[in-house]
């Protein structure tokens, strides 16, 4: 038997970040292990220059996420002003920045996915630095503010994170409904994609390995490594997951 952590992540905007080149500011369709890592991390208190424990955590879990609702994708060009760099100043708050001597304007393109639901599955390791109760209570209580990979996207229903015991991933996501009596015509769709990370306990036949680069490496220097997640499509009733 596994120890597993499920809950469900719902926003109007998300953005889970994919490989960016310069001004292209992408968001993958689904959540990343590393914005999920940084979720669980704010939910502790855990700050992005304490390396150990960041390390700690992203070690702890296998990540698995269904797509409950994949949502749209929105495309927006973006501005910002943000202050020259300079040796060994450092702007704590946004008004420092603004009143800096010198101050450039950004321009990107960043994407955000609308009106998506998912639900995240994470298996706890043996011997991992935290426990799925701990992060459980971590997520209804959280030190910092969560947010849906940027600040500008905050959930936006309880995350109503629980604790499960089950022998696989199928059998732990097999009482997780899809679909909100809220929120009904987002989960119209009849099939659902489960993507989980290689080394999951389950039976579920993958349909294709994709390489991701979203294993968190250093919060502080914004580096990762590659990790390999499989997927496959899944009829909503053989997910065990009716509309509620």
């Amino acid at each position: 038997m596994r120890e597993f952590l499920l809950f469900r992540l719902y926003g109007p905007m998300a953005a889970w970040g994919n490989i960016a080149v310069g001004e292209d500011r992408p968001s993958f369709a689904h959540p990343s292990k590393a914005a999920v890592i940084g979720l669980l991390a704010a939910a502790l208190g855990i700050t992005r220059n304490d390396a150990e424990r960041q390390r700690s955590l992203a070690m702890c879990c296998y990540f698995a996420v269904r797509v409950d609702a994949a949502g749209s994708l929105l495309s927006d060009y973006h501005t910002i002003q943000s202050p020259a760099s300079k040796p060994r100043v450092i702007y704590h708050t946004r008004r420092a920045e603004l009143a800096a001597d010198k101050i450039h304007t950004i321009l990107s393109a960043r994407d955000y996915r609308c009106e998506a639901a998912y639900t995240v599955a994470l298996e706890i390791r043996q011997g991992g630095a935290y426990t799925a109760r701990q992060l459980a209570d971590a997520l209804a209580r959280p030190v910092f503010t969560l947010y849906l990979g940027r600040k500008c996207c905050p959930p936006a229903m309880p995350l109503k994170p629980r604790v499960v015991i089950a022998p696989s991933l199928e059998d732990a996501l097999a009482g997780e409904r899809i679909g909100d009596i809220a929120l009904p015509e987002l989960f119209s769709r009849p099939h659902t994609l489960l993507y989980w990370e290689e080394g999951m306990r389950t039976d579920l036949i993958r349909e294709q390995v994709i390489a991701r680069r979203d294993e968190p490496l250093s919060r502080c220097r914004w580096q990762f490594t590659e990790r390999y997640e499989c997927y496959c499509s899944l009829a909503k009733e053989d997910a065990a997951c009716t509309s509620q």
